[in-house]
């Protein structure tokens, strides 16, 4: 997947005003196709959203050496962010237009190691959704094995309107 992103910076992000006429799952379908910017740090990662659902999002990614912690083992921060990628962007698919979210805390459960190189599926889905507030939860799955190497949830903030 390295490779697979332009080089961006700061003028790609999409204006606020911008952002505000879209509803969440309008703004999630145009990062999707492409006629919106990804989130930056996908790239650094290695991963890139699959699909998107009211109420869930998937992502797909592979961690690389360059994602290892000093034991050669892949960092914790790996998992954290492909699974704060997916939670939040399940909770984007059900805002509404004019709102957005920020994560107020996520956790992470990490169920056994990865290794470099097994590509992963991440899919969340929206267990709460209310006026100010949201939560989800997301696993991580081996594509080619179908183990469970992590689980996470968070709970989001929701503003604006």
């Amino acid at each position: 997947m390295g490779g697979q992103h332009p080089a961006r910076g700061p003028g790609d992000i999409p204006d606020h005003a911008a952002l505000r006429a879209m509803s969440g799952m309008e703004f999630m379908q145009g990062v999707l196709d492409g006629s919106l910017p990804a989130a930056a740090i996908a790239a650094v990662m290695d991963f890139r959203l699959t699909a998107v659902a009211p109420g869930t999002a998937t992502f797909r990614g592979t961690a690389a050496f360059a994602h290892t912690n000093p034991m050669g083992g892949v960092h914790g921060g790996w998992y954290g962010t492909i699974l704060d990628s997916a939670l939040g962007c399940a909770v984007m698919t059900l805002v509404p237009r004019g709102r957005w979210y920020t994560t107020l805390e996520y956790k992470v459960n990490l169920t056994r190691a990865l290794a470099v190189g097994v590509e992963v599926e991440c899919t969340a889905t929206v267990s709460h959704l209310g006026r100010t507030t949201a939560t989800a939860e997301g696993r991580i799955r081996g594509l080619a094995d179908g183990r469970l190497y992590a689980t996470g949830s968070t709970t989001c903030l929701v503003m604006g309107g």
